[in-house]
């Protein structure tokens, strides 16, 4: 127990400090409900859950409780592109154009499929205003981007495509696959290796959804005026379409495909995609991913300041994010995070992959004051290099 929350599953000794500083945020009232997850060297060492589904607290997080990840996803959006390539089927270095020739207008035809993974395609967010009605519409939203202009030229600028990047990449694997992105992934990847993470969520599993509890921090005022005074851009794009975090409580919102940020699942199946890019592409001593794959999706493609992420220092490799002095370890590291705090940490020198999902929202998307610590604790328990 911890105050009135109950802790749940399973430690291996050796990682006991992690499930104390897990027990410990909801000791301090930092949690609602969420899940903890650690696979070293392909085995499973850390599974806990904890807390409630609700923000009435009334209703406990269950083993297999799934939560909507938000941008999280786009690690899992970029497995099927980086599973796609290593079976020829997608060329990285080529332009998006080649799978989705209706993309070319507007010097779109000079994007390759790498700046897109790397977040410097040029097309961060929409123009015209766009809501979250139109989202849930896949065909809409491709045809408002084969009419988009770039906001900068292919390659030559860092900028967060929060919600572009999934429809990007989701339809370049509809032309290649036949699939959507969603149906992509449930076929050839998670339901072969037993996987509960979803893009596009079936009915069935509905019931087993946390809710999102939207974060109680609100930005002044003052604060909101000086961060659009002083990142114009940014706000455009942020804004635009503006996403109730209530709406992700809705099956609707579960049942469509947004694959830069309506993945739902939990820690163990986080963990688990995770660590086929911790291991060198190996599940179950399944070889889901070449050694290759896995050593290109890691190598730096940009670094700079996110002109979009309001000038905030980041490094990218194919669909993973290499900077990030509180959760990174070594030069072997590398994660992905979502808005209200989902992170999955992973290191391929190490073999190890910590993810963590919890429904109570934070400020922050990369590391709180509640994932930090988990991380932090994680690498004290490794072995020294």
């Amino acid at each position: 127990m911890a105050g009135e929350f109950k802790i749940d599953g399973t430690c291996d000794g050796r990682f006991q400090p992690v499930a104390d500083a897990f027990q410990q945020n909801f000791a301090t009232g930092k949690e609602v409900g969420a899940s903890l997850a650690v696979i070293y060297e392909g085995r499973i060492v850390l599974n806990l859950w904890g807390g409630h589904v609700d923000a009435a607290r009334t209703r406990p997080w269950e083993q297999d409780t799934l939560a909507v990840v938000f941008s999280t996803t786009k690690m899992v959006t970029a497995l099927c592109v980086l599973h796609l390539a290593d079976r020829g089927l997608i060329d990285l270095d080529a332009p998006v154009a080649k799978y989705w020739p209706e993309f070319t207008s507007h010097g779109k035809g000079n994007i390759l499929i790498r700046h897109v993974l790397s977040h410097t395609a040029g097309l961060p967010g929409f123009t015209p205003r766009v809501t979250l009605a139109d989202m849930l519409d896949w065909e809409k939203v491709i045809h408002i981007l084969e009419a988009e202009k770039l906001k900068w030229a292919p390659g030559t600028k860092l900028g967060y495509h929060t919600l572009t990047y999934g429809f990007l990449l989701g339809e370049v694997v509809r032309r290649v696959s036949g699939k959507t992105l969603g149906a992509y992934l449930r076929d050839e990847i998670t339901a072969p290796l037993g996987i509960d993470f979803f893009i596009g969520l079936p009915e069935e599993k509905e019931k087993l959804v946390a809710d999102v509890v939207p974060e109680q921090q609100k930005f002044t005022p003052l604060q909101v005026f000086l961060i659009k005074l002083l990142f114009p851009q940014a706000m455009r794009i942020v804004a635009n379409p503006y996403l109730d975090r209530e709406a992700f409580n809705t099956r609707e919102c579960h049942a469509v495909q947004i694959p830069a940020g309506n993945g739902i699942g939990n820690a163990r199946s986080v963990a688990q995609l995770g660590s086929i890019l911790a291991s060198g592409g190996i599940y179950n001593d399944k070889q889901v991913l070449s050694r290759s794959m896995v050593e290109r999706a890691i190598q730096e493609q940009v670094r700079g300041r996110d002109v979009i992420a309001f000038r905030r220092p980041s490094a990218w490799g194919l669909g993973v994010m290499l900077f990030n002095q509180d959760l990174l370890l070594g030069p072997r590291s590398f994660y992905t995070s979502g808005l209200g705090g989902s992170v999955c940490v992973m290191d391929l020198e190490r073999n190890v992959t910590l993810a963590y999902v919890m429904n109570r929202m934070a400020e922050l998307s990369e590391g709180d004051a509640r994932s930090i610590p988990l991380v932090q604790k994680l690498w004290e328990c490794m072995p020294t290099a």
